[in-house]
């Protein structure tokens, strides 16, 4: 019997350990899909696997310049403003199409940015939370386990009003539908406290508790789609959206507020504080001194920034937090803070001039190269100077 027994505990303990083994390698198969070694850049045409030290310096275009170019790339003729060129990074996230769409609007290219905001009206929810990413071709969105995330009802928006100035009265009108989808959405997603439900951000992760990740693009979102309403005539929805905003800013300051705005009401600092200031909000001294605080936190031993002091302490820089904290700083006057974003951005590029996605603890680029999100960041920095 004890032989048996013995017989019986040791099959039984082979199942159980070549089940956790294949879990843990399906795990990890999963995660160095979504997210590469730090030190890894893709090889592509857009960028190399060298770093910028070890590349010939003539050969290194500028900044701006290059930026452009690989958000041009970036944008398929039918508006589809991939993340990236490469497996999981060739589809559209709301978020960094936004960006996208912005950038071009502000660097004078309003042609490109109402392709990228046309796009994204073609695949917008009718009702609901955008999905986390879409189809390049426009055929839907991609079902995977990141699921919707409530922040794009706040960057499309934004993106929208940030281009409202550049547009014909009637361009405007026909990207309202979307406008007016998405800030209802925002609306209806604030709870009794006036903040809104929990959801996934750009970290893409399951959350229980709302995160400054998604409350202040949202905020942002309601306060550009009360302008876009305000031009177009539509009085009930701008009043309807600006007391939302106001509602959800005093939600914002109460429960943030007290602590720096950190990620959540007991969390850490988060990049997600630049949104809370200029050029999404107007500036206000305790969230200005919240910004150059959580830059402080957040800046790494490679002189980029870590997306919040809750992620993996891995010493790894994503650059399109880093961009952030350059672009507040650029939209508040501080120019001194801007150049050395640019100037470090410029430094950890590809040998072929291309801005990854991370910096590795070691100052070398990795993750996706060029990563759009970052050239879209580059861009809007420049259009302040």
């Amino acid at each position: 019997m004890r032989d048996s027994g013995g017989r019986a505990m040791h099959w039984y303990s082979t199942v159980v350990l070549t089940t956790l083994l294949a879990v843990l390698a399906g795990g990890f198969a999963w995660s160095q899909q979504r997210i590469p070694r730090p030190d890894l850049v893709t090889d592509t045409t857009f960028g190399g696997g060298r770093s910028l030290q070890e590349a010939e310096p003539e050969r290194q275009p500028d900044l701006l310049g290059q930026a452009v170019a690989d958000l041009r790339q970036l944008t398929l003729p039918n508006g589809a403003a991939i993340a990236g060129p490469h497996g999981p990074w060739r589809y559209v996230w709301p978020r960094d199409a936004s960006f996208v769409a912005a950038a071009y609007c502000v660097s004078g290219d309003v042609r490109a940015g109402l392709r990228v905001l046309g796009f994204l009206d073609r695949v917008r929810p009718s009702q609901g939370r955008w999905a986390a990413r879409y189809r390049p071709d426009g055929s839907g969105p991609v079902a995977d386990r990141r699921g919707p995330q409530l922040d794009d009802s706040g960057w499309v928006p934004w993106a929208v009003g940030t281009c409202a100035g550049r547009v014909s009265y009637d361009e405007l009108a026909g990207l309202f539908g979307m406008v007016r989808q998405s800030a209802d959405q925002a609306v209806a997603e604030l709870g009794g406290n006036g903040l809104p439900a929990a959801s996934p951000d750009y970290w893409e992760r399951p959350e229980r508790r709302t995160t400054i990740g998604v409350a202040a693009p949202l905020l942002a979102g309601l306060r550009s789609a009360t302008a876009v309403a305000d031009r177009l005539g539509h009085a009930a929805d701008a009043a309807r959206w600006r007391v939302a905003a106001v509602r959800l800013e005093a939600a914002i300051d109460r429960v943030f507020g007290p602590r720096g705005y950190p990620r959540t009401r007991r969390g850490g600092a988060d990049s997600m504080v630049t949104v809370l200031g200029p050029p999404f909000a107007p500036a206000r001294d305790r969230v200005t001194a919240a910004i150059e605080r959580s830059r402080r936190l957040l800046t790494l031993p490679n002189g980029g920034v870590t997306p919040g002091q809750d992620w993996r302490a891995d010493g790894v820089a994503w650059t399109p937090s880093t961009g952030l904290f350059g672009l507040s700083a650029a939209a508040r006057g501080d120019r001194a803070t801007a150049r050395q974003v640019l100037d470090l951005l410029a430094a950890h590029r590809t040998a072929t001039g291309a801005l990854p996605e991370k910096i590795g603890r070691t100052g070398r680029p990795g993750g996706e190269a060029p990563l759009a999100w970052t050239c879209a960041l580059v861009v809007l920095i420049e259009s302040f100077r």
